[in-house]
C-alpha cells in the first residue's frame, strides 16, 4: 500500500538522466511520478504531457520528477527523444520505490503512482492513473484546493 495523505515525504536522492545525484527536498510543492518504463506508450503520453504543463506547473511553484527502475542512460535516452522538460530519477534497484511503498512487478517496473508532497507531507497519491490527462488533473486538483496558485 502506498503512503497516504499526512505521512511524512520520505528523503529521496537518485541519479537523474544526466548522472547528477539529486537529492529532492520537499521545499516546495513538489510531483513525484512513478511509471513502468521509459518509451513505452503511456509512459511516453504521460512525460511528454507533464512536459506540456511544465510552464505552468513552474508558475505556481511545483516541482515535478518522473521515477522509474530504468537506469540515467535509457532515462537520457528519453528525455531526448521525446524532449522531456524535468528530471528523471534513475530507481533500478527500487529504494525510491520501496520508500513511497510503491508496488514493483515482478520484473522491477512499479506501478504507476503519483504523489503530490506539499510542506514535506504526502498531500495527495493517485493510482491506477490514466497517462492522457493525468498531468492537468494534478495541477488542477492542485489548484482547486487552493494549495498552489498563478503568480
Amino acid at each position: 500500500m502506498p503512503l497516504e495523505p499526512g505521512d511524512p515525504a520520505p528523503q529521496v536522492s537518485a541519479p537523474n538522466q544526466h548522472g547528477t545525484q539529486l537529492t529532492v527536498a520537499f521545499d516546495e510543492p513538489t510531483v513525484v511520478y512513478f511509471y513502468p518504463a521509459d518509451d513505452t506508450p503511456g509512459c511516453t503520453t504521460e512525460a511528454t504531457e507533464f512536459t506540456k504543463e511544465q510552464g505552468t506547473y513552474r508558475d505556481a511553484g511545483v516541482s515535478v520528477y518522473g521515477v522509474s527502475a530504468d537506469d540515467v542512460d535509457s532515462h537520457a535516452a528519453f528525455v531526448e527523444r521525446h524532449d522531456i522538460g524535468f528530471d528523471l530519477l534513475a530507481d533500478p534497484d527500487g529504494e525510491i520505490a520501496a520508500a513511497f511503498d510503491v508496488e514493483r512487478r515482478a520484473s522491477g517496473e512499479t506501478e504507476r503512482t503519483t504523489f503530490v508532497v506539499v510542506d514535506g507531507e504526502v498531500y495527495a497519491v493517485y493510482t491506477d492513473v490514466t497517462p492522457k490527462g493525468h498531468a492537468r488533473e494534478v495541477l488542477g486538483d492542485l489548484l482547486d484546493d487552493g494549495m498552489v496558485d498563478l503568480e
